[in-house]
């Protein structure tokens, strides 16, 4: 499936139990995240924009990759792709995100007996 688009959020859940748990609820915000994803093969580079901030991170499937955190602390993780899914282990959570009926969903599941999975469903534009 590919993944190639610009996504404006629909809908989310847990967004401010996610936060919490990895230390970033003085960044919620109720502004619309665009997402736009560009795809070449396995080549991404993910960007994700609110006004006044960006977040962008380029990876190549079945690589070990240097990324960012939301925060720009940089970090090593192989990137997978398990059907048509991406999934990436960030420092305080798992990754995943794929196109369910045109639509990206994306999940972030913190560990442990009060994980949270934060679900970001967004529509594209």
């Amino acid at each position: 499936m590919a993944f190639t688009g610009k996504y404006e959020l629909e809908s989310q859940d847990n967004y401010e139990e996610f936060l919490e748990i990895i230390g970033l609820l003085n960044a919620k915000t109720e502004q619309k995240v665009v997402t736009e994803v560009l795809q070449d093969g396995k080549d991404f580079t993910w960007t994700q924009t609110l006004p006044n901030w960006t977040w962008s991170n380029k990876f190549t499937v079945g690589q070990e990759c240097e990324l960012a955190t939301m925060t720009g602390a940089k970090f090593k993780s192989p990137v997978t792709m398990e059907g048509d899914k991406i999934s990436i282990q960030f420092p305080q959570y798992h990754f995943t995100a794929e196109i369910i009926e045109d639509k990206l969903v994306m999940n972030c599941i913190t560990p442990g007996e009060k994980g949270v999975t934060f679900k970001r469903v967004s529509k594209r534009i």
